[in-house]
């Protein structure tokens, strides 16, 4: 059985809070960038997971998101993962320091120049150049390259 997570990319300006995955034993995202985002809890649906893992993760509570798109993710080394993807670009708060690692603003064009999964280039991509939610399906092998790609259930050039 899969793994159901939300993973979310907090917008201000032109930047994204990137997430530095550093604190963590036994990580599979460890000293990747990512958006902010968890595990899915008992019955929650992906909104009470979002706002959920936002505020635990980060301090700020969401006031404006959009539900982008859902990424399958299948590792060779993982279990495999449904994530779904959103944007958020309203919050109140003040950013607390994350269990996790280091939290910064980072511009969105610098994004894909981070230590990211090379899929996550792709949907980041997505992010800034389509409006509509999108099904991506990545495939990594056991040393975490991106083998295969599937953009709404079409082969996408990786």
């Amino acid at each position: 059985m899969a793994i159901l997570t939300t993973l979310c990319y907090i917008e201000k300006e032109n930047e994204y809070l990137m997430l530095h995955r550093t604190k963590k034993q036994n990580d599979l995202n460890h000293a990747k960038w990512i958006g902010v985002g968890g595990k899915f809890e008992k019955d929650e649906s992906p909104e009470e997971c979002l706002l959920r893992e936002v505020k635990e993760e980060t301090g700020y509570t969401l006031t404006s998101w959009r539900y982008r798109g859902i990424v399958t993710f299948i590792s060779g080394r993982a279990e495999s993962e449904y994530m779904h993807l959103f944007t958020a670009d309203g919050f109140t708060g003040e950013q607390i320091e994350c269990n996790e690692g280091e939290l910064k603003w980072v511009l969105k064009s610098d994004v894909p120049k981070l230590n990211v999964w090379p899929g996550d280039r792709i949907f980041l991509k997505l992010l800034l150049e389509r409006d509509d939610f999108f099904s991506l399906k990545l495939i990594y092998d056991a040393e975490d390259n991106l083998i295969e790609a599937m953009l709404d259930g079409k082969k996408y050039d990786v």
